[in-house]
């Protein structure tokens, strides 16, 4: 899994268990293992029985706006993604809250991609879950036949809501220059249902979930960090913290965090 300085992020009780391989992209892993750097990874599973998935648009559904694009297949919640053979949690936000930017690895000072794209497709954004940093623009796009909005709701950049024509894969680009300190709520005002996260930060240790509830984050230099780890339905995840958990990264190491699982209670009502 490739999670560097992008991702492709109410308390939960969380008890600990033997760990399990997240997935690590060795060659990425060993160019920012050096100069004495290291790197974390670790998974979040669910623990209980797996909620039924949750039907936002019935597939057919006339009566909603816009109907023969957003209900031409339905649409199911991202509110609570799980692997159904590792029960992984997808969309958990693994992030370090403030950096020392002088300490920032060599290779991750700036962004080697200077646009992370956010998409609309079938009524749904796309990614659900998107790290950016400050130094890079988001480029909004559509790949659906009719015009959706968004809406951004950050706590400390300025909010905006811009309409997205219909088709349209040019784009429009926006930029978010102050690091926020919990990912920002984007929504459709046009189709209600449709909602996703941003984490902007001004450093790149940051990673959302996999499909499988893995996360790596790499070029970190030695120390003790508390990385907050934070999902949409219930807030903070605690994995040894109340907000997350500690590590202490080592020179030239991969440190393997023990499996966290979460109570399937803790998601329920949410």
């Amino acid at each position: 899994m490739k999670i560097l300085s992008r991702c492709l992020m109410t308390l939960v009780a969380v008890s600990l268990v033997s760990a399990a391989p997240a997935p690590i992209n060795a060659r990425a892993v060993t160019l920012l293992n050096d100069a004495g750097h290291g790197s974390v990874t670790g998974q979040f599973v669910l623990d209980g029985p797996i909620p039924a998935p949750v039907i936002l648009v019935k597939k057919g559904d006339a009566g909603i706006k816009d109907a023969a694009v957003c209900a031409a297949k339905g649409v199911v919640s991202d509110t609570l993604v799980i692997d159904p053979k590792t029960k992984g949690i997808r969309h958990i936000f693994v992030y370090i809250r403030k950096f020392d930017k002088a300490k920032i690895h060599p290779k991750l000072k700036t962004s080697a991609k200077k646009e992370v794209v956010f998409d609309q497709k079938d009524c749904q954004f796309l990614p659900h879950a998107l790290c950016v940093r400050t130094d890079q623009a988001i480029l909004v796009k559509s790949g659906d036949n009719c015009s959706h909005n968004t809406h951004t709701y950050p706590i400390r950049n300025k909010a905006d809501n811009f309409l997205i024509n219909a088709n349209n894969r040019t784009g429009l680009k926006f930029t978010y220059p102050i690091a926020e300190f919990l990912p920002t709520t984007v929504k459709c005002d046009i189709h209600p249902w449709m909602k996703a996260y941003w984490m902007i930060l001004d450093h790149p240790y940051m990673a959302v979930t996999d499909d499988r509830g893995r996360f790596t984050i790499t070029g970190l230099p030695p120390g003790q960090y508390e990385f907050r780890c934070w999902q949409e339905r219930v807030g903070y995840v605690s994995a040894g913290t109340r907000r997350g958990f500690m590590v202490t990264i080592k020179a030239n190491q991969t440190t393997q965090l023990p499996t966290a699982k979460v109570p399937v209670a803790k998601f329920s009502g949410n």
